[in-house]
C-alpha cells in the first residue's frame, strides 16, 4: 500500500509540473499576442475568448482546460516576480489520502465514513446533511461547508476505489467493477467445439399453443462461443429439461458435428438428472450428455461475465425484442408508453397499427431466423476478416444420423389413442399403424414444425410418424375445388380400405368364405358379355394413361409407394424420391437398409 502511495504522489507532482509548464508557454503566447493591441483590456478579452473556444492553442487546452481573466492575470504576476516554474506550482500538499489537506477534523471524517459506507447506500449530498446534523446534535460548532465533505468523499473514492465499491454495494460489484479480469485466447479452440447455454426470457408476449392465452415465453439457446452465432434454440412457456435437449438437438443438426463442451448455467433445469444420471428411467434414455460424449461445464454462482450468450441476449434484446409490436419491456420503469396509465393515444395508435394481435410461436420463430440471417452476417468477434455466417460455414461436418437424434425432441405427458388418433394442440395427429390401438404412447414433437409428431411407446420403441389431419370441406363434391374434392375422395377411400381389412381378418379368422353360407346365386352371364368383360381385362392402361390418371396425394408416403409402383416419369418425380428416400421419415419406417 506504501509503495502505490507512494507512485501516485510522484505522478501527482509530474503532472503538477507538466501543468506549470503549459502555464508559462500560456503566458509566452500572450505577450506575443498582445503587442497586437493598443489597449491591454481589449487583448485580454479577445485572447481568453479565442483560447477558451478550443480552437486556439489546443494543445495547451488539453492540458489546462479553460482559463478565467483572474487566473491569468495571477499567473502573470506571479511568474513576473519569481521567473521560475515551482512559482507556478500550487502550494498545498501532494499526499496520499490519509496525509490529505482537509479542513475536517478526524471526528468529522468519522462520522461522515458512517454514512458513505453503510450498504443502503446514501447519496453524497445526504451523507454530508445527516453528518452536519450529527455534529450539530453533538455541539461541535465552526462545521466546514457541504463541498469540504464532498472534496473529502470524491478524493477517497479515486484512492480507495476497491473500499468503496466493496462497502456500499457487496461482493458482486467488487468482482464485476475492481477485480481484474481474466482475458481468454479463443486461438485455442475450435468453431463448433464449445457450446455456450443459457435462458432468456423473452420481452414480448406470445401466444402459449397449451392454452391460447398471451404470455412471456422463455428461449433456450446454445451459442457457439469462437464464432458468435446461436446456433440452435428453442422455445417454450417455461425453461425445462425437455426445451433444453430440444435447443441441443437442433444446435447439433445446425452444427453438423457434436460439441466436446457445453458451457451453461447453474440453474435447477440444467443440473436436472435428465442430463447428468447415465439411467434415465423415465422413458428408457440414457442422460443426454453422457450418451453424446458431451462433457459438461457449470458456471460459477453469481458469474454472468463468464458467459458470452449474455452479451448476445443484450443485442437480441435491442435490435429484435424491441421491433415486437407486443413488446413489454424487460421492467416496470422500461414499459412501452401504451401500458402506462392515461397513454389513452399510445393504446389507440398501437391499436390501429397491429390490431392488438399476439404472435404465435411459429410466427416469432420465422421472425428470430430472419433477424439471425442478419446478424449472421455481422463481422465474427474473434477473426475480424470473416462474418459470422462465413466462420459458420467452416466447420468440419461429421455423418448426423437425424433419426438418432430424435430422442432430444420435446416430449409432451402420454397421449391415449383414439379413434381419430392423438390429440394435441386442438387437432388430430394420425397414422394408419394407429388404427386399433387404444394403449398410452409417447409423442415426441418441436414447436418448430407442428404438422408431424413422432409416436413412441412407453418402452421407447418407435411407432410411426403422425401427421397433422386437416379438415375436410363440408360439401367437397360441390362447391369444394378440385383439391378439396380430391382430399375428401381419399379419406373415404382410407376408411374402405381399412373397413375391408378388418372383414378380411374376419372371414379369414372365422374361416367363413369355406363354408358357403355367405355365396349369393348369380345370374348367367352372357357370351357377349363374357367377351367384353374379358377384352377389358386383357387390356392394361398405357404407362402414360396411369400418369394421367393418377391420385390426388394427401402425404408424401402415398406419393413415394405409388412412384415405386408405377415408376417416375418427370425430373420432378425423380427429384422427389430420391429425397424421400434419403429423409429421416423413410428410415424411420422402413429402416436404413431399404
Amino acid at each position: 500500500m506504501a509503495n502505490i502511495q507512494k507512485h501516485n504522489l510522484n505522478f501527482r507532482i509530474e503532472k503538477l509540473r507538466v501543468e506549470a509548464l503549459a502555464k508559462i508557454d500560456l503566458l509566452k503566447s500572450f505577450e506575443k499576442f498582445e503587442t497586437k493591441f493598443e489597449h491591454r483590456l481589449n487583448a485580454e478579452k479577445i485572447f481568453l475568448e479565442l483560447y477558451n473556444s478550443g480552437e486556439y492553442l489546443k494543445d495547451i487546452f488539453k492540458i489546462l482546460g479553460k482559463v478565467s481573466k483572474s487566473s491569468l492575470y495571477r499567473w502573470n504576476k506571479t511568474y513576473s516576480e519569481y521567473g521560475t516554474i515551482e512559482s507556478l506550482i500550487p502550494k498545498y500538499k501532494c499526499t496520499s489520502i490519509q496525509e490529505y489537506n482537509t479542513t475536517l477534523t478526524p471526528e468529522m471524517i468519522e462520522q461522515f465514513k458512517k454514512f458513505l459506507f453503510l450498504p443502503n447506500r446514501f447519496k453524497i449530498s445526504k451523507a454530508i446533511s445527516l453528518t452536519k446534523y450529527c455534529l450539530e446534535q453533538k455541539g461541535i460548532a465552526n462545521i466546514p461547508a457541504d463541498i469540504a465533505f464532498r472534496r473529502y468523499a470524491d478524493k477517497y473514492k479515486s484512492v480507495h476505489y476497491d473500499e468503496w465499491v466493496f462497502k456500499r454495494d457487496g461482493e458482486k460489484a467488487l468482482t464485476d467493477k475492481v477485480l481484474p479480469y481474466i482475458q481468454r485466447d479463443m486461438s485455442k479452440i475450435e468453431i463448433g467445439e464449445v457450446l455456450v447455454a443459457d435462458g432468456h426470457n423473452l420481452n414480448f408476449q406470445v401466444i402459449n399453443p397449451f392454452t391460447g392465452k398471451p404470455q412471456r415465453a422463455t428461449l433456450v439457446g446454445f451459442f457457439d462461443w469462437k464464432s458468435g452465432a446461436l446456433v440452435g434454440y428453442e422455445i417454450m412457456m417455461s425453461e425445462n429439461t425437455q426445451c433444453i435437449a430440444s435447443a441441443l438437438r437442433y444446435a447439433i443438426l445446425n452444427l453438423g458435428k457434436i460439441p466436446k463442451f457445453v458451457y451453461q448455467d447453474n440453474g435447477k433445469a440444467f443440473r436436472a438428472k435428465y442430463f447428468q444420471n447415465c439411467d434415465f428411467e423415465e422413458s428408457g434414455f440414457n442422460g443426454v450428455y453422457a450418451n453424446l460424449g458431451i462433457t459438461p461445464i457449470f458456471a460459477r454462482v453469481r458469474n454472468a461475465r463468464a458467459k458470452i450468450i449474455k452479451r448476445f441476449f443484450l443485442e437480441f434484446q435491442e435490435e429484435f425484442e424491441k421491433m415486437m409490436p407486443s413488446y413489454i419491456g424487460t421492467s416496470i420503469q422500461d414499459k412501452p408508453a401504451r401500458l402506462l396509465r392515461g397513454e389513452e393515444l399510445h393504446k389507440a395508435h398501437y391499436l390501429k397499427t397491429t390490431g392488438g394481435q399476439i404472435p404465435t410461436i411459429q410466427q416469432v420463430i420465422k421472425c428470430i431466423d430472419f433477424w439471425l440471417n442478419h446478424h449472421n452476417s455481422k463481422p465474427c468477434s474473434n477473426d475480424k476478416s470473416r462474418t459470422i455466417k462465413e466462420c459458420l460455414n467452416s466447420v468440419h461436418k461429421e455423418f448426423i444420423d437425424r433419426s438418432k437424434m430424435n430422442y432430444l425432441m420435446m416430449k409432451s405427458e402420454p397421449k391415449t389413442i383414439l379413434r381419430n388418433g392423438i390429440r394435441f394442440l386442438g387437432e388430430n395427429y394420425y397414422h394408419e399403424i394407429l388404427f386399433g390401438l387404444r394403449e398410452q404412447v409417447y409423442i415426441r414433437y418441436s414447436l418448430f414444425d407442428l404438422t408431424k409428431v413422432y409416436v413412441y411407446s412407453l418402452k421407447g420403441e418407435f411407432l410411426c410418424i403422425a401427421k397433422r389431419v386437416e379438415k375436410t370441406h363440408p360439401l367437397a363434391n360441390y362447391t369444394g375445388t378440385v383439391k378439396d374434392m380430391e382430399d375428401f375422395k381419399q379419406k373415404i377411400q382410407k376408411q374402405t380400405k381399412l373397413k375391408n381389412k378388418e372383414i378380411r381378418e374376419f372371414k379369414k379368422y372365422f374361416d367363413i368364405e369355406s363354408t358357403g353360407i355367405l355365396e349369393i346365386p348369380k345370374e348367367p352371364v352372357k357370351i357377349e358379355d363374357y367377351k367384353e368383360i374379358k377384352k377389358k381385362r386383357e387390356r392394361k392402361q398405357t404407362l402414360r394413361e396411369q400418369q394421367m390418371n393418377r391420385p390426388y396425394f394427401t402425404d408424401d408416403f402415398q406419393k413415394c409407394e405409388w412412384l415405386m409402383e408405377h415408376g417416375c416419369t418427370s425430373q420432378e418425380d425423380r427429384k422427389f424420391l430420391y429425397e424421400f428416400k434419403n429423409s429421416e421419415q423413410y428410415k424411420l419406417l422402413y429402416g436404413d437398409d431399404n
